[in-house]
């Protein structure tokens, strides 16, 4: 259907924001079924989760954008045009959400009514509130039995700052009251503002990879009209003639150009997904000089760093194949290769978070049939040397010489927890022994928000499970970095036969470097097979022993064939014997199995 049927007065562009789970896929779904958008041979559940992890895992991962038709029975059948683009929302995404958000001029804030108000939900409207969006709230599942809507109601009011008129009850599940939400959005959002007389400025809210189209723009039209003529973007300087273009209804369907105000999409040709940067501005090619950049572009720079293995040694270039095709559909992973004595060669790849470096080596596995060893997650450290010089430490073989440090920095999180108010004592402790800090709590009906500041070293291991047991599963958190900090963080060294594993070193906090240390190697006192010869396990910093654990050496009894006769056989065999094993300890090599990577590795 072509975009110049429609005035711009008739087009709302919203976004759906809420916790995990809350329901905004589902309501996604319910637009989709009632507006007809899609009809019911070809409809599905979880319509724009097009990943079958998304699907498993009930959550979002990539955002989808779609546009419904909508015929309003309260304003004279007209026909609005609804580009609705779904977010994921889960923290490790929130830059996807962010550039979704400054592509909208307004929101609906879904909440369960059985679960209330959740970190997340809290995050994501003031993100709204800061880029100045309209808010509509949705209490979402009143049908279920354990809904508690009275007292969620008065959460959301208090929160939004709304009466109750404003506030609407519904059920994405059954499609109750469904109706009512599209006629507020006609009637609380804006329609776009922007003019198709002005030069052509886009904002790029993400990309994916098409294997017939090369890489795909997804573009809110904030001033003129997109047409099939050779286009650039202002800050990865990438140009190209669209070889397609047009709007998602939920599939890919062509029109002629886009106007301001549109939400669509460029298929660009281009090989390379990484030109295609989230948030960057897309203009005509002759004008990308001139043109001013539109707001709101940041690279999503990684933030976890861990090294993937292949467990058998020749599936290296299957790794980095697969590696290479996950990278085109997704402009956050960055990598590069790496190589370890023991685990041969590798790749250290570069995460938003725990969940996306979670999803990233669950779909290797599935979707590539690898079997992987994926090392301990680290943070990256900022180094100043003694000369002044600045690094980017990510891995324990990175860090430099000791002697050389002037300075390390270690990246800060504001966390924000959301949690029954009796267990509030038991969370802050819990921060502190992470060496966080408390900064305030504020009552959000019958549960507290509490805001503490941890450093993400502290929250990537066991943090979010140990905050779930601790409080029932009753408590949501979400951080943001928001700072480097001075810190003392040391590289404890493993070795074994006084040779060092650089695979199991790793970094610490000098005050907990010793304890685990320690931990470290008696696990490995464990695991290793014993050898002929006496095995020495150490845990280092510099040259400083910290812990030390042996494995004994199988005993051959090599006196066991003679038979009476002279002591000094005897005495000759053992001191052969003995001799033979300082030399067998001399060059010995001690060859360490998987399974002793995995029992460190899951500390």
């Amino acid at each position: 259907m072509s975009s110049q049927a429609y005035s711009r007065a008739s087009i709302r562009n919203f976004s759906i924001i809420a916790h995990i789970d809350h329901g905004k896929t589902t309501l996604t779904d319910r637009f989709l079924r009632f507006t007809n958008t899609v009809n019911a041979l070809n409809f599905q559940d979880r319509m724009m989760d097009s990943n079958p992890i998304e699907r498993e895992r009930g959550i979002t991962i990539k955002l989808a954008p779609v546009r419904i038709e909508y015929v309003s029975p309260n304003h004279e059948n007209q026909t609005y045009i609804f580009n609705l683009i779904d977010t994921p929302g889960h923290v490790d995404f929130g830059y996807e959400v962010s550039r979704s958000l400054a592509a909208c001029e307004g929101v609906l804030l879904i909440v369960d009514a059985s679960q209330g108000i959740q970190a997340q939900t809290l995050s994501n409207f003031e993100q709204a509130k800061a880029l100045g969006l309209v808010v509509i709230p949705v209490l979402n599942k009143v049908d279920l039995p354990s809904a508690e809507v009275e007292r969620v109601s008065l959460e959301v009011m208090e929160l939004c700052d709304c009466s109750e008129d404003e506030l609407i009850m519904v059920s994405a599940k059954t499609g109750e009251n469904v109706q009512s939400v599209l006629e507020a959005i006609i009637d609380r959002i804006p329609s776009p503002e922007g003019d198709d007389a002005k030069d052509t400025r886009s904002l790029l809210i993400t990309s994916h990879f098409d294997s017939h189209k090369g890489a795909v723009a997804l573009i809110r039209v904030v001033d003129g009209v997109v047409k099939k003529e050779k286009m650039g973007f202002t800050q990865s300087k990438a140009s190209f003639l669209p070889i397609d273009l047009g709007v998602f209804s939920p599939g890919m369907n062509s029109t002629h150009e886009l106007r301001a105000g549109e939400v669509g999409y460029v298929a660009t040709g281009l090989k390379d997904i990484k030109s295609l940067k989230i948030g960057d501005t897309m203009t005509t090619f002759s004008k990308r000089e001139k043109v001013q950049s539109l707001a709101g572009y940041k690279e999503p720079m990684p933030m976890v760093y861990m090294e993937i293995y292949p467990t058998d040694a020749g599936e290296f270039t299957f790794l980095q194949d697969a590696m290479d095709k996950l990278s085109l559909r997704d402009a956050a992973l960055k990598f590069s290769g790496t190589h370890s004595q023991a685990l041969g060669s590798g790749l250290r790849v570069g995460f938003l978070g725990i969940l996306h470096a979670e999803i990233v080596v669950e779909r290797l596995q599935r979707e590539y049939n690898l079997e992987l060893i994926a090392t301990i997650p680290s943070v990256t450290y900022q180094v100043t040397s003694v000369t002044g010089e600045e690094l980017l430490v990510r891995t324990p073989s990175d860090m430099p010489d000791p002697s050389t440090i002037k300075e390390i920095r270690e990246p800060i999180t504001r966390v924000n927890i959301l949690a029954p108010t009796n267990q509030m004592s038991e969370i802050i402790n819990l921060c502190r022994e992470r060496r966080g800090s408390f900064v305030k709590s504020t009552h959000v009906g019958n549960r507290v928000n509490i805001e503490c500041v941890v450093p993400l070293a502290e929250l990537i291991t066991d943090f979010h499970d140990t905050l779930k047991s601790l409080s029932s599963g009753y408590a949501s958190m979400e951080y943001k970095l928001f700072e480097f900090r001075p810190v003392d963080v040391v590289k404890v060294s493993i070795l074994l036969n006084r040779e060092e594993v650089e695979a199991l070193s790793f970094m610490t906090v000098r005050e907990s470097a010793s304890k685990q240390g320690r931990s470290v190697v008696n696990k490995l006192k464990d695991v290793i097979p014993r050898q002929m010869f006496e095995l020495p396990i150490q845990a280092s910093i510099g040259g400083t022993v910290i812990a030390r654990e042996t494995v004994k050496a199988f005993r051959k009894d090599v006196t066991a064939k003679l038979y009476g006769g002279d002591v000094t056989r005897r005495k000759k065999l053992l001191s052969k014997q003995a001799k033979g094993k300082k030399r067998m300890k001399q060059f010995g090599k001690v060859e360490l199995n998987q399974e002793t990577f995995m029992a460190v590795l899951k500390r």
